[in-house]
C-alpha cells in the first residue's frame, strides 16, 4: 500500500511538472524580459503594501467561512480556524499536490476533536463551492461585455451551464447517500476497506448538507462574494502599482481563471499555470505578454510573502501547542 501510494504521488507530481514546463513555454515565449525588468522596478510599494492588506484581510475572511461550514457540527474558534487556513495555504504554496487541504485538515481535527473526513470534506466542497461561484461570476461578467475578445467571446454560456451543473451536484448529491451506502455495501472490498469507503463517503456528504441550511449559505455566499471582491480589487490595485489599468471586470475575470486553474495538478506555488492563466486571460484586453507576465510574477511573489508569513505563525503555533500537550 505505501509503495503505491508512493507510485501514485510520483505519477501525480511527475504530471504536474510536465504540465508546468509545457505552460511556461507557451507562456514566455517572446517576453521580453528587460521590459518585465523596468515594470517591476517602477513598482509603487505603498500600493504593493495596501495589497498585502487586503491578502491578509483576505484570508481571514477565508478562515471565517471555513468557519461557517466546521460550525455544522461543532465549535471552532475564529483563531483556530484563521491560524489553519493560513498553515494550509501555506503548504499549497510550497508542497505539492495541493497538501495544504491535509495541513490544515489535521489541525482542526487535531485541535477541536470533529473527525477528519468531516472536515476534508468541508475544505474541498469550499473549493469546489469557491470554483462554482467563479464560473458563474465569469458568466455574468462576460455577458455584460459589449464585445468579448478572442476566445472569452465564446465561452459565457459554457461558463454558466458549468456552474449550473456545480449547485446541482451539492443540492443532490447528499440527497442520494442511501444510494452511496448501498453500492459500497455490496462492493467485493475487504470489511475494513469498505467501512472506510463509507465513512470517507459519509463525511464528503455531511460537509456538502452544511450548505443546505438556509442560514449557513447565506452567510459562506455573502463571505464569498467579500472575498473575491477584495480579491479582483487587489488586482486592480496591484495592477496600478506597477503602472497598468486592469479594468474591475477584466480583474474579476483574471481571479476566476486562477482560481478555477489552482485545481489543476500542479507544482509548488502553480508555477506554470499563473504565468498561463495571466498570459490568456489579459492579452485579450490589450495588455502585452510582456505585461502580463509582469503583473503574475509580483502578484505571486506578494502572495508568497503574505501567505508565508502567516502560515510560518500557524504551523509554529500548532508545533509549540503539540509540544505542550
Amino acid at each position: 500500500m505505501v509503495v503505491e501510494g508512493s507510485r501514485r504521488t510520483a505519477i501525480s507530481l511527475g504530471v504536474a511538472v510536465l504540465l508546468a514546463a509545457a505552460l511556461l513555454y507557451y507562456s514566455l515565449r517572446g517576453i521580453e524580459w528587460r521590459q518585465v525588468a523596468a515594470i517591476v522596478a517602477r513598482a509603487r510599494l505603498s500600493l504593493l503594501s495596501l495589497c498585502a492588506a487586503m491578502a491578509t484581510l483576505t484570508l481571514f475572511l477565508r478562515a471565517v467561512r471555513w468557519r461557517v461550514l466546521l460550525n455544522a457540527e461543532g465549535s471552532v474558534s475564529i483563531s483556530a480556524a484563521f491560524w489553519a487556513t493560513a498553515a494550509g495555504m501555506f503548504g499549497n504554496n510550497f508542497l505539492p499536490a495541493r497538501a495544504g487541504e491535509l495541513v490544515r485538515t489535521f489541525m482542526i481535527s487535531a485541535g477541536t476533536g470533529l473527525g477528519g473526513a468531516f472536515v476534508l470534506a468541508t475544505a474541498l466542497s469550499e473549493r469546489v463551492v469557491d470554483a462554482i461561484v467563479l464560473v458563474m461570476v465569469s458568466a455574468l461578467v462576460l455577458l455584460t461585455l459589449d464585445a468579448p475578445p478572442g476566445w472569452l467571446a465564446h465561452a459565457a454560456r459554457p461558463f454558466a451551464a458549468a456552474g449550473l451543473v456545480g449547485v446541482a451536484v451539492i443540492l443532490i448529491l447528499p440527497l442520494l447517500g442511501s444510494l452511496g451506502h448501498a453500492a459500497i455495501a455490496r462492493a467485493p472490498v475487504p470489511h475494513a476497506l469498505r467501512r472506510r469507503l463509507a465513512g470517507t463517503v459519509e463525511g464528503v456528504l455531511r460537509g456538502f448538507r452544511a450548505f443546505h441550511d438556509a442560514r449557513r449559505l447565506a452567510g459562506f455566499l455573502a463571505l464569498t462574494s467579500l472575498i473575491w471582491l477584495l480579491d479582483a480589487t487587489g488586482a486592480v490595485v496591484g495592477g496600478a502599482a506597477l503602472g497598468l489599468r486592469i479594468h474591475m471586470a477584466v480583474a474579476f475575470l483574471l481571479m476566476a481563471g486562477l482560481g478555477v486553474a489552482s485545481a489543476l495538478p500542479s507544482t509548488p506555488g502553480y508555477v506554470g499555470i499563473y504565468q498561463f492563466v495571466a498570459v490568456s486571460m489579459l492579452t485579450p484586453f490589450g495588455f502585452s505578454r510582456t505585461d502580463a507576465i509582469a503583473y503574475i510574477l509580483v502578484a505571486q511573489a506578494l502572495a508568497y510573502i503574505v501567505i508565508g508569513v502567516w502560515g510560518s505563525v500557524g504551523l509554529a503555533r500548532y508545533r509549540r501547542a503539540r509540544r505542550s500537550m
